[in-house]
């Protein structure tokens, strides 16, 4: 595969939520227009980790950070204005979760608080959002009709589009299928391997064999550590590490 540029560099990475030590000295690299995948059980850093590259985690009493999490060269957390990262480095959570409103105004919600108000540019952008989150052609005679209507796959594909509607440059996605089924999964996973085209995605997920399928590369955690870090492929097939192929296997976790 060729090699991509990098997106984050983070480096001694450690997070404590008062006298709790979450993040142990996380050391990794992020490439560019790949999907990385973090997986371990539950409790082990992963959600925390995935919220440190947006800094979801400041709005939680208590949380101290050391380390660098450099973004394109930046450290988000020296000189970085928090909207401006949130609108780069969108979200998706494990539960959907549209506002109570709309359809069109669920995806047209971020660009107007960014400051769009031409109809005719905000209709392309609900339009092209959709269309990229593979949802258009469900919804386009419904736009204007309650999204909490919408089935819990649709549901997730409007908030992967909501956060496309303000063109991120990355997508971080916190087991976004866990509460879906397996056809609503699929879709999903589809549209994960066209997304990262054009963006950079990281995905927390439990399921081995969805991690297997959709990344790139895999970061494995394990306590708050990375136990292992690299191309999915030598992850899953060849690890380094005697606890990566217990996990795997299934024989703990």
């Amino acid at each position: 595969m060729e090699e991509q540029p990098s997106k984050f560099r983070i480096k001694d990475l450690d997070l404590f939520y008062g006298d709790n030590q979450a993040l142990k000295d996380v050391t990794l690299e992020v490439r560019s227009h790949r999907v990385t995948a973090l997986i371990g059980p539950s409790g082990c850093g992963k959600s925390t980790f995935i919220r440190t590259l947006n800094r979801m985690n400041d709005l939680i009493d208590h949380v101290r950070i050391t380390g660098d999490v450099l973004y394109e060269g930046v450290n988000i957390y020296a000189d970085y204005d928090v909207i401006e990262l949130r609108k780069r480095i969108g979200m998706v959570f494990q539960k959907p979760n549209p506002f109570p409103m709309s359809i069109y105004e669920n995806i047209a919600y971020g660009p107007k608080i960014h400051g769009i108000t031409s109809k005719s540019l905000l209709d392309d952008l609900v339009e092209n959002s959709l269309k990229a989150a593979a949802l258009w052609e469900e919804v386009s005679d419904r736009l204007h009709k309650p999204a909490l209507g919408l089935s819990g796959g649709q549901q997730q594909r409007l908030c992967i589009a909501r956060v496309l509607a303000v063109e991120p440059d990355v997508v971080l996605m916190d087991e976004p299928t866990s509460a879906l089924d397996p056809i609503s999964t699929s879709r999903i996973e589809e549209l994960i391997f066209e997304l990262k085209k054009k963006y950079t995605i990281i995905i927390v997920t439990h399921n081995m064999q969805q991690a297997g399928r959709v990344s790139d590369t895999t970061a494995f955690f394990l306590n708050g550590v990375v136990v292992e870090y690299g191309d999915t492929e030598k992850i899953f097939f060849n690890p380094e590490d005697s606890r990566t192929e217990a996990y795997i296997s299934g024989r703990f976790g």
